[in-house]
């Protein structure tokens, strides 16, 4: 285990991280904008110290699981961490250009080379599986590094590049969000929202994330409510229900003179179901 609970915590920024991580500093005295280097998963990477997250710094140092800050960085840290900016920009192009004379059908996303220098990773996309034994044959001839390839989804590659939403905020994948849950279309279904794509995916192409964040809250309040399509008996006389609307707290009823009319979701009870 690489995570320790509570101490002296500090934000750290990992090159290839848009959103700023916990860490623990533990003894060290370290200061905004300082060079350290911290355990990440077993691999000993290079960050920045910055602030915390807003709402990470008011919860001050509670109890949750966080990297370990090792040490400060030395100066041949710094050194090879800008060496590798630059050769990963020379192994995107070489890779690149070995991709499209092999005509193989994968998308290259990124590149990221070990903090030590001892390997490259090249992050990809496909519809389906790709045979690349030759490209990673031909790559580590002419780079002399051990080379890995490695698949990612479409969630995942939003992910590293970061963008805006259609809520016009940071994608929560790259500001906030630690892992993917399902989405599904009955999600969407059961918070009454258009079943249109452009509406309802994210820039990735897949079911916007966000559709999971209130849908608990959605299913408890619907529950204790009849479902759209039953007959039901209002003061205004008997109609069917055509729709409800969970944020305005209202059922949308279509009488059977053709009049719509709103009824609290407060004055529903069960009782006032026409039994079939």
């Amino acid at each position: 285990m690489n995570e320790r609970l509570m101490g002296n915590i500090v934000g750290v920024k990992l090159r290839k991280r848009l959103i700023p991580i916990d860490a623990d500093a533990g003894d060290l005295d370290v200061h905004e904008n300082d060079k350290v280097v911290i355990d990440l998963d077993g691999v000993q990477t290079l960050g920045t110290v910055v602030p915390r997250v807003r709402y990470k710094s008011v919860l001050g140092n509670t109890a949750l699981p966080c990297k370990q800050i090792l040490r400060k960085a030395e100066e041949t840290d710094v050194r090879q961490e800008e060496l590798n900016i630059r050769m990963e920009r020379d192994y995107f192009r070489a890779c690149q250009r070995k991709i499209k004379e092999q005509n193989l059908e994968m998308k290259l996303v990124d590149v990221a080379i070990e903090p030590d220098g001892s390997k490259v990773v090249f992050f990809f996309v496909a519809d389906n599986r790709v045979d690349f034994r030759q490209l990673v044959k031909e790559l580590a001839s002419e780079l002399r590094m051990r080379i890995e390839m490695r698949q990612i989804g479409t969630r995942t590659e939003a992910q590293r590049l970061g963008g805006i939403g259609c809520c016009g905020r940071e994608l929560c994948c790259t500001t906030f969000l630690k892992k993917f849950c399902p989405v599904t279309v009955r999600m969407t279904k059961e918070q009454g929202l258009p079943l249109d794509p452009e509406k309802i995916s994210g820039v990735c192409g897949r079911l916007m994330c966000c559709l999971s964040y209130e849908h608990e809250m959605y299913v408890e309040i619907l529950e204790g409510l009849p479902k759209i399509g039953k007959k039901i008996m209002t003061p205004h006389g008997a109609g069917k229900i055509k729709q409800i609307n969970i944020i305005s707290g209202k059922i949308s009823i279509e009488l059977e003179d053709g009049v719509m009319f709103d009824l609290n979701i407060d004055d529903f009870t069960p009782e006032m179901l026409v039994k079939e």
